[in-house]
C-alpha cells in the first residue's frame, strides 16, 4: 500500500498543474529586451506626456500597476488612479530628462533606476529619484511599478 501511495500523490500532484496550468513560470519562455530598448521604454512614457492625453499615459502601465507619483501622497494602483494622477500632473505640460539610470534586466522583468529631471511649462524644474520596473505580459513591456520621489538635498 505504501509504494501504491507513493506512486499515486506525485501523477495526482502532476495531474493538478496540468488541469490548473497552476506552474507556469518553468514553461513560460523570456522574453529578451536590451538596455537600450529599456530605456526606451521611459522614451515611450516621456512621450505620451506629450500628448497630455491622461489615458495614452496610462496605456504604458500594466492593469495592476502602482504608481506612488512625485507629487502627491497618494499610492496610485488602478488604472482609473493612475489616470487621475496624470489629468492632473499633465496640466503643467511636464518633459522629463534623465541624468543618471541603471539597468538591470531579469525574465521577464526590467528595471530602470535612477534620477531625472522634469522641466513644466512655467519653467520650473523639479529633480527626482526614479524606479520604473516593467514586466512582460500579454506581448507586450508594461510598467508594474513606478515610483518617484522628489531629491531630497538641493543640487
Amino acid at each position: 500500500m505504501k509504494s501504491v501511495t507513493t506512486r499515486l500523490i506525485p501523477a495526482a500532484a502532476l495531474f493538478v498543474v496540468l488541469a490548473t496550468g497552476t506552474v507556469q513560470a518553468s514553461a513560460q519562455s523570456c522574453q529578451t529586451i536590451s538596455e537600450k530598448e529599456v530605456a526606451g521604454l521611459f522614451d515611450r512614457w516621456n512621450d505620451s506626456l506629450k500628448t497630455l492625453d491622461p489615458a495614452k499615459v496610462t496605456a504604458n502601465y500594466a492593469p495592476d500597476g502602482v504608481l506612488l507619483p512625485t507629487v502627491t501622497n497618494q499610492p496610485r494602483s488602478t488604472p482609473a488612479d493612475i489616470q487621475d494622477y496624470f489629468v492632473k500632473f499633465l496640466k503643467n505640460k511636464p518633459q522629463g530628462v534623465i541624468d543618471k539610470r541603471f539597468i538591470k534586466i531579469g525574465c521577464n522583468v526590467a528595471q530602470d533606476v535612477g534620477t531625472y529631471t522634469f522641466t513644466f511649462k512655467d519653467g520650473s524644474k523639479v529633480h527626482a529619484r526614479y524606479t520604473y520596473v516593467y514586466e512582460f505580459s500579454n506581448g507586450q513591456w508594461l510598467i508594474a511599478n513606478h515610483h518617484s520621489s522628489a531629491m531630497p538635498e538641493k543640487s
